[in-house]
């Protein structure tokens, strides 16, 4: 999921409510895009600040709500995962196993299941997210290892993750939320079967 995409989920959300990686805690997403008209910048401001108030009243941590939906399938992997409020507060996750996507919202409160499961085929996704999961089966460290990296990086909550390809590196970006701020870490995972080309 490209980083753009997942800071859009989190605004637009809101909109309609009314270990081996580097960390790198860049600026915030209001600073990532540049905003022309200041009225769209204040939408985007109360929509952050409506995730966040909703975000602090959440029980279930991230990292917890991602642990619940792999246990749905044994040995699956968490692709992505999202913090939505266009309803009750609830993570929308992303999982992964064999040639199967697995699409779970649990209830950001109880952890509960709130929505009925959405099974596909890695064929019935468009490009860039079947190029995404495909680059996770390089990948040693899962998401949640980024999650607790980007956390203690941040000093904050992770609301949101997932694994993109930018610049033709594969890296996991990590939304959290640290004060009144959302920020994004970025974190570059080692592959598997990673070797020196250097002699």
């Amino acid at each position: 999921m490209p980083k753009n995409q997942l800071l859009a989920l989190i605004v637009w959300s809101a909109t309609l409510a009314a270990t081996g990686a580097m960390a790198d805690v860049t600026r915030t997403p209001a600073d990532i895009e540049s905003r022309s008209p200041a009225a769209q910048a204040d939408v985007d401001e109360a929509a952050m600040h409506r995730v966040l108030d909703q975000f602090r009243t959440t029980r279930v941590p991230l990292g917890q709500a991602m642990a619940i939906a792999e246990r749905l399938h044994d040995g699956s992997r968490t692709a992505d995962i999202s913090f939505e409020i266009s309803g009750q507060p609830v993570y929308r996750v992303r999982t992964v196993k064999n040639e199967r996507v697995f699409e779970n919202v649990i209830d950001a409160h109880t952890g509960s299941i709130s929505h009925a499961e959405i099974a596909s085929s890695l064929k019935e996704l468009d490009r860039v997210d079947l190029a995404n999961i495909i680059a996770l089966k390089w990948v040693k460290q899962e998401l949640s290892d980024a999650v607790r990296v980007a956390e203690q990086a941040a000093a904050g909550r992770a609301l949101a993750g997932g694994l993109i390809k930018q610049d033709g590196k594969l890296n996991f970006v990590v939304v959290v939320a640290t004060g009144d701020r959302l920020k994004e870490v970025m974190l570059e995972p080692p592959k598997v079967g990673q070797r020196s080309t250097q002699h």
